[in-house]
């Protein structure tokens, strides 16, 4: 490319979408550095012994169903470069006061058919999905545009577009509408809102033809992987490099910001339009996280068969139980039951702790910027469908919303979906533009989860946005 510049294109911040920008530009001929704020790669993707010696434990993210399932990681020899998938019997389990639990498991009849009664409706809504989600998924993952297949679009969109307490009127059973409240309540926002049911289906989906795997060794082995195929390519990477403002970057092409709204306007807002400036000023952040782990003495004894099989244990009871908590979270209170999402990685990876010993990672949903100790609470939730769990822990490492935050600046109050993602800001993130990755400065573009698709270890956002870069340039990606 152009030889006035250092760099064709620099990425700020080695997240997943980071790292997706990166590679994709690199892979069409641009001379591209990554530059990463913390000494180590990987934003969510980051793993460490944070309780004790021998226990790894994944900072932020855990199970990584989007990962495995995304259009463009798909396409990268990641395995060449040290990754690899273990795949839980059961992909999630939402367990019952009664001792009994929903399972998602990779085979829809076998799902559809522990549902009982609902047996056809579940196959009914999940089939025509999982059947064609391979040909849809770069769509919804993706900006709005007019899709490669339109009908089969359509078929995932009704009812996908609406809220998940309407979608759970398909179904009969206590255990189908609490499999479903469990799968929504990822959307981190009331299930009475317009498109949660959209994050469940697209779970579900990937639960049926990928799984939800764990990668053998902690979340950071996906980071490394990414990072090692960047590098082999030709890419570059630097560490320990806090942007904050452009004076720091070296002359390139494009910069792309896999950064929040909120960091972006004090790195470049004085490059911005008064209109674009004034829509990220007022982008949502939503729900954040109170995150524990524990390093334990022996496996969690949950009492429902299913829950033992799964990498995923969705805790917080029926569909209503769910919907009642998320919605006096999203009203700014605490609840004494909140919705726990927790993983198990070491039942199925035994390089995670000792032999005999084992590792829970678990978040709740908490107001936004919260420093809410919810250390009794959480553990009290999981108490209630694994007696004899507290009796288990060695030790234990907790992150409140503010600490979340320090961590990771992306996840603003702890929201680690990078904003809101309601009707409101799912296609409009962070700003209505023509391009969503573009902002109103020349050169200059976000590919952060505060654009669509928005949070999540898929690299979708980046790939979209170093799309963008490149055909501002002149070249063009032949599509999925």
């Amino acid at each position: 490319m152009s030889a006035k510049h250092d760099y064709d294109a620099v990425v700020v911040g080695s997240g997943p979408n980071g790292l997706a920008a990166a590679i994709l530009l690199q892979q069409n001929g641009l001379s591209v550095l990554l530059l990463e704020g913390k000494n180590e790669i990987g934003g969510g993707l980051r793993s460490a012994e944070l309780t004790l010696p021998g226990f790894t434990h994944d900072i932020c993210s855990a199970i990584h169903p989007l990962a495995a399932g995304s259009p463009f990681f798909q396409q990268l020899p990641l395995e060449e470069h040290g990754l690899e998938y273990i795949y839980p019997p059961v992909a999630a389990a939402q367990p019952f006061d009664n001792g009994t639990a929903a399972v998602l498991k990779q085979s829809i009849e076998e799902t559809a058919k522990l549902l009982g009664a609902d047996e056809q409706a579940y196959l009914q809504l999940m089939q025509p999905i999982v059947n064609e989600w391979p040909s849809i998924a770069p769509d919804v993952l993706g900006p709005l545009h007019f899709p490669a297949h339109p009908l089969a679009m359509a078929r995932f969109g009704f009812p996908a577009l609406t809220s998940a307490t309407h979608l759970a009127k398909r179904f009969k059973t206590a255990e189908a509408k609490g499999l479903l409240a469990g799968m929504a309540a990822h959307a981190m926002q009331p299930l009475s809102n317009a498109a949660t049911s959209a994050i469940a289906l697209v779970l579900m989906a990937n639960g049926h033809l990928k799984g939800w795997p764990v990668p053998k060794g902690g979340s950071n082995r996906i980071a490394n992987a990414l990072a090692s195929y960047f590098v082999s390519i030709g890419g570059k990477i630097e560490t320990g490099v806090n942007v904050t403002s452009l004076q720091q970057l070296p002359s390139s092409g494009a910069v792309l910001f896999d950064v929040s709204p909120r960091q972006l306007l004090q790195i470049a807002g004085h490059k911005f339009s008064t209109i674009y400036k004034w829509q990220l000023e007022r982008y949502r952040y939503g729900m954040g996280v109170f995150k524990m782990d524990w390093a334990l003495d022996g496996p969690i004894p949950f009492k429902a068969e299913g829950c033992t099989d799964a990498g995923t244990v969705h805790i917080g009871g029926t569909l209503q139980e769910i919907v009642d908590s998320e919605q006096q979270i999203w009203n700014g209170k605490h609840t004494e039951k909140p919705y726990v999402l927790l993983a198990q990685q070491s039942l199925f990876d035994d390089t995670r702790a000792p032999a005999g010993k084992h590792t829970a990672w678990a978040y709740c949903h908490v107001p936004n910027g919260s420093t809410t100790d919810m250390t009794t609470i959480i553990e009290n939730q999981i108490e209630r469908f694994a007696p004899g769990f507290k009796e288990r822990i060695l030790a234990k490492h907790t992150m409140n919303t503010v600490q979340v935050e320090e961590y990771n600046p992306n996840y603003i109050g702890g929201d680690i979906n990078g904003g809101v993602i309601d009707l409101g800001q799912l296609f409009t993130r962070p700003a209505l533009r023509w391009s969503p990755y573009k902002t109103s400065a020349k050169g200059l573009y976000l590919c952060s989860a505060s654009t669509p698709p928005g949070g999540g270890v898929h690299g979708m956002c980046g790939y979209y946005a170093a799309k963008r870069v490149l055909k501002d340039m002149g070249i063009s990606v032949q599509a999925f």
